[in-house]
């Protein structure tokens, strides 16, 4: 269910549940500026639809590896009106270097498997070496 404009604000608890992330996290997001809660008059932080959608967006870059400052530039894509929070330029950039920095950690990753195996090779001779590392 969907909530309507007219439901009014939702508390950080909702959000939390919809976005699939804790109170804390939110929290956080906020004290790193990247959400913004409303005060209502006894004090409660208020959140929007839109919220729902930034947090989702956050926790998505995130459990792929991006970082709470990777995604400011998604973050304002969103709230500029955007439908995806990659299609700014901003983020384009971000996705570039982070497809760079992977490509380069892969590339660090296959050296340094190729000298194991070589040392493998030399203190195991006959050793077969596996496609799993296994002999």
């Amino acid at each position: 269910m969907t909530r309507t404009a007219e439901e009014g604000p939702m508390r950080i608890g909702e959000l939390a549940r919809r976005a699939g992330v804790s109170t804390r996290a939110l929290r956080y997001y906020e004290q790193r500026g990247l959400i913004r809660s409303r005060r209502s008059a006894n004090g409660y932080r208020e959140y929007d639809e839109s919220d729902v959608r930034i947090v989702s967006e956050i926790r998505e870059l995130m459990a792929v590896g991006f970082t709470l400052e990777d995604a400011r530039p998604f973050v304002d894509c969103l709230r500029s009106g955007h439908p995806s929070g990659g299609s700014c330029p901003e983020s384009v950039a971000v996705y570039r270097r982070k497809l760079a920095d992977i490509d380069r950690q892969i590339r660090d990753l296959l050296a340094r498997r190729s000298e194991v195996a070589a040392q493998f090779a030399e203190a195991c001779p006959g050793c077969l070496l596996t496609r799993r590392g296994e002999s």
